[in-house]
């Protein structure tokens, strides 16, 4: 098989490491979604993930290849977005570590997501039509179901938020030792609120979108899981001007409670947090997370949604 590679930096991808040549291991994937005589151009490598445009009889496509187990599961996660009918790239090929899509430049249709998007209310309309869809076959799918999925609260766990505390130098904060004294009860709280499939990586890299605003979707599955639909309204929201906010909010539509909205407050900052935590150094993304947890923010948001950690409580 004759494969070629050359490297090129790409407009929406930071090329942060590349790999010296073109992993035999690769070429095998390429084999086994009959691809033949490649023309391989190296988009991105980061953290195990190899992104490659692939040029092969006059087609243009995308080969991504995960180095690690866990990565993997974006593969299952296309087939179940495909099998729900939910809108995603369609999956040309998959092997065990490797899947094959078409490449969205090359299309006459759509187009990958800019900038002037995120300001746009006919593109955040677009947009809250993909995450209404994801929410609601999403929590059909997962109803009454023991699904073993990626889900971003699990990490608040004693064991996790002591490195949070230790690392962040806010061992003696009181929302710690509230949640060591009710760590069961909260626990328990947040298991029981309603899951949906939810996206979690919102950012306009990872937007596809028609040339004429009509239908969108997100694409790069890897966080995707299940959660409180919530969760992914504020990614959004917080992403876009305030009058794409509306027009999203609009057209998304009332369907989220109180509780959730509460319940929210309280785990996304953890979340945050130990993501922050888990790096070498703590990232600039996460100060306002860290700010809200000094100033007694994120333990407010824990008595408005249970009550614990109140006067008398």
């Amino acid at each position: 098989m004759d494969i070629r590679i050359k490297k090129e930096m790409s407009a929406d991808y930071r090329q942060i490491e590349e790999p010296e040549r073109f992993p035999s291991s690769y070429i095998f994937q390429l084999t086994k979604t009959g691809i033949r005589n490649p023309v391989c151009t190296l988009i991105r490598a980061k953290d195990g993930v190899c992104v490659y445009r692939v040029k092969s009889e006059g087609k243009r496509l995308i080969l991504k290849v995960f180095e690690k187990e866990e990565d993997t599961r974006e593969i299952q996660n296309y087939l179940i977005l495909s099998e729900l009918g939910i809108p995603t790239l369609p999956l040309l090929g998959y092997t065990e570590n490797a899947i094959l899509l078409p490449d969205v430049e090359a299309s006459d249709d759509y187009r990958l997501g800019v900038e002037n998007d995120m300001g746009d209310p006919r593109a955040a309309r677009a947009i809250a039509k993909w995450y209404r869809a994801l929410h609601e076959k999403g929590s059909a799918y997962l109803s009454g179901k023991e699904i073993s999925m990626y889900d971003e609260s699990d990490v608040i766990t004693p064991e996790n938020m002591k490195l949070v505390a230790e690392k962040t130098g806010t061992v003696g904060n009181a929302l710690w030792q509230i949640l060591r004294t009710h760590y069961s009860e909260i626990r328990s709280r947040i298991d029981s609120l309603p899951r949906t499939l939810t996206y979690n990586d919102f950012y306009r890299t990872n937007l596809i979108i028609s040339k004429d605003q009509k239908t969108a979707f997100m694409f790069d599955y890897n966080l995707l899981g299940k959660g409180i639909a919530y969760g992914d309204i504020r990614n959004v929201t917080g992403s876009l001007s305030r009058e794409a906010a509306e027009a999203f909010l609009e057209e998304y539509g009332d369907h989220i409670s109180g509780e959730e909205k509460r319940a929210d407050a309280f785990i996304a900052p953890l979340v945050t947090l130990f993501g922050a935590c888990s790096r070498d150094s703590f990232p600039s993304w996460a100060e306002p997370s860290l700010e809200e947890l000094k100033s007694g923010g994120i333990l407010r948001h824990l008595r408005e949604w249970t009550g614990l950690g109140a006067a008398g409580a």
